[in-house]
């Protein structure tokens, strides 16, 4: 079977300028989002495990930005956390699994748009990680690179469909299967005080 190759709109890969960035902040900070900027992926990675407990189960969801950061591998391989995927690694049922996922101490892990006014997009083929993202986990980090920043909730939309989706699907496609946006999650605000942490990396990384 030939899984056809789909075309990215490069222009959602510039990173945000510092002007889009401090808009960005105000706007995350003033919807109940700890929010941290920092210079480098590098920075982001030691930022993350100064922020994480070590007392606490840790679930890192499936993330491009987690992966090549370093942080899932951290998290996971280390032995220094309390990885939920660790332990997933032993279960072979999938309902156990989920719900193993569905509500953690903690959440890692990142979305794929932030418009300037603090709305945050996530969007999933199975929607995994949306449980917890949302309500399930005590704690939730999200490390986003500054190419996901975008002006508006339509932007933020259309940057899901014409950019990040194309590049999972190539992901897939090099393994002989497709992806598809099975999901999406919209967060306008957070209700509880220091729930949330939005990190923010100058850098691009993650798609």
């Amino acid at each position: 079977m030939t899984i056809e190759a789909l075309s990215a709109d490069l222009s959602f890969a510039r990173p945000a300028d510092d002007e889009q960035l401090a808009r960005a902040v105000g706007g995350l900070t003033e919807r109940g989002y700890n929010t941290h900027v920092v210079d480098t992926v590098a920075r982001a990675r030691e930022l993350v495990r100064e922020l994480l407990p070590r007392d606490k189960d840790v679930f890192t969801a499936n993330s491009e930005t987690l992966r090549t950061s370093g942080i899932a591998d951290d998290v996971d391989r280390s032995g220094e956390f309390r990885s939920v995927r660790a332990t997933l690694a032993d279960e072979s049922d999938l309902r156990a699994q989920i719900r193993m996922g569905a509500a953690p101490d903690v959440v890692v892990g990142s979305v794929q748009a932030i418009t300037e006014d603090g709305v945050l997009v996530a969007a999933s083929a199975s929607g995994s990680q949306f449980g917890p993202y949302a309500a399930g986990a005590e704690r939730v980090i999200w490390v986003v690179g500054a190419q996901k920043v975008v002006p508006d909730l339509d932007t933020a939309l259309r940057r899901v469909r014409a950019y990040c989706y194309p590049l999972e699907n190539e992901r897939w496609r090099q393994r002989g299967a497709a992806s598809f946006v099975g999901k999406l999650l919209i967060m306008e605000r957070e209700a509880f005080p220091d729930r949330a942490t939005v990190v923010l990396v100058r850098e691009q990384i993650g798609y």
